[in-house]
């Protein structure tokens, strides 16, 4: 289900680090694997990764596709979902990031920008 605009995302530190990577290069297109390699301050499994990228991609911050079937299978894989940050995501997640995770209170929540498009 889509979150509306004005909607907020509850700021976690494993959201902090998914986003750390999308702003190394905002315009980069990343998949799962990759961005999993590239967070070094702390081990994080693909099972708590995805449900991230899905809150972020509801919250409008990120944006996805898939990856052309027959260019996976070319390569003898399954096809790659890419995430990029959306407009929205790539003015938020700076001040998103900002927040010290030793300083965060519980529950603490970043308003999504009402209406903001990608």
């Amino acid at each position: 289900m889509r979150r509306r605009a004005g909607s907020t995302l509850r700021t976690t530190y494993p959201t902090q680090e998914v986003l750390r990577v999308f702003l190394r290069d905002p315009r980069a297109e990343l998949f799962g694997y990759v961005i999993i390699e590239q967070i070094t301050s702390m081990t994080l499994k693909s099972g708590s990764l995805y449900p991230i990228l899905q809150r972020l991609e509801n919250a409008g911050w990120l944006t996805s596709r898939w990856e052309d079937e027959e260019h996976a299978a070319s390569q003898g894989r399954p096809p790659r979902r890419y995430y990029r940050l959306t407009g929205t995501g790539a003015a938020s997640a700076p001040e998103y990031c900002a927040v010290p995770a030793g300083k965060m209170a519980p529950g603490q929540i970043i308003r999504r920008a009402a209406g903001a498009t990608s």
